[in-house]
């Protein structure tokens, strides 16, 4: 669903509402330096009943990470079960020109955060001596507490958002699902051994994990003329998400083999030539990673997506009208069911 407070918050909700109608499993609402995800989030779940409500992402350096154990614990109580609990370390520009937090070591930060949230929410009393959090601190009044609300279910699922190689075995060792953008069938597959990796560190196979790309969707006859819709949102993330040297999407579409295409893009982009970096995000790069098309194109991309690992696949009828995304959202549960996939 995006991001709130742009004017588009009404036809969000009721985007969340034809979903809960029609089945669908989890509505994901993020956050950047506008609103912010839990706020809307409880907002989602009081005016639905089935779906699933989850953050994509929480940024873990806008929070301690108790912070974060008590707004998953009240949002799985507000809600009765249904929330999900995804994470991220946002980006450099974000973290310390927006949070005043140090955008350094995300891997140690991200996995002691992680271990934090779990103690907490297995309601132990938090008592952490880690490298980056530390708790209580020490020679002070300080002692370790025990978080007071019960949440619904005994394990909330934990879900990182993660692009780079390193990242991605940290998230198949210490979480439940995977938070993936720009993914690609063919391309996910390296991703997807990474996450494997991480798993067997645990002890653990894919089995049971959640492979949760977000990937939009645009309805019509001419797939073409459909990746048009996309382009200013790719050329927003492979141009202009990060600076020029710390651009994690543009990195992704040059693992992906468009390194000259994402240089060009981003060289535009920064120059505020926002339609030309748009025009040159590559075709092929836009049709990797959306489902563009009639029903019967998405339901073959449907099954490549399902064949590469993907068990959750999260649509989003970006830059579209109300009408519009509606239809998109109904088109994509038949073209699921041509697929015959999953449900």
């Amino acid at each position: 669903m995006g991001y709130w407070g742009a004017g588009n918050d009404a036809a969000n909700l009721e985007l969340a509402k034809e979903a809960d109608r029609l089945g669908y499993s989890v509505a994901w609402v993020a956050e950047a330096y506008g609103s912010d995800a839990p706020t809307v989030l409880a907002w989602v779940a009081a005016q639905t009943e089935r779906i699933d409500i989850g953050s994509a992402i929480l940024q873990i350096p806008a929070r301690r990470p108790t912070m974060t154990a008590m707004t998953a614990a009240t949002l799985d109580t507000l809600s009765g079960g249904r929330f999900r609990l995804g994470l991220g370390v946002s980006g450099p520009q974000v973290s310390e020109g927006w949070y005043g937090v140090k955008f350094d070591k995300p891997l140690g930060r991200t996995r002691e955060y992680v271990d934090i949230v779990r103690q907490a929410l297995r309601r132990e009393r938090v008592d952490y001596q880690g490298k980056h959090f530390v708790q209580p601190l020490p020679d002070g009044p300080g002692k370790p507490l025990k978080l007071t609300v019960h949440p619904v279910r005994e394990q909330i699922p934990i879900y990182l958002a993660s692009i780079g190689p390193k990242n991605l075995e940290l998230t198949g060792e210490i979480a439940d699902g995977w938070l993936a953008i720009f993914y690609s069938p063919e391309h996910g597959r390296e991703s997807l051994e990474l996450i494997a990796k991480g798993r067997a560190k645990a002890g653990k196979t894919l089995d049971g994990f959640d492979v949760v790309p977000t990937t939009p969707i645009v309805v019509g006859e001419d797939w073409k003329a459909a990746a048009d819709t996309v382009r200013p949102y790719a050329a927003l993330y492979v141009g202009g998400m990060g600076s020029r040297e710390q651009n994690f999407y543009n990195q992704l579409a040059c693992r992906m083999g468009y390194e000259a295409e994402a240089a060009e893009c981003q060289d535009l982009y920064l120059a505020k030539d926002y339609a030309g970096a748009a025009a040159k995000v590559p075709l092929g790069f836009i049709d990797d990673t959306t489902l563009l098309g009639p029903k019967e194109r998405i339901a073959e991309k449907m099954q490549a997506l399902a064949s590469s690992g993907v068990t959750t696949l999260t649509v989003s009828p970006i830059l579209q009208d109300l009408e519009q995304a509606k239809a998109a959202l109904r088109v994509a549960v038949d073209a699921l069911d041509l697929a015959g996939v999953g449900s």
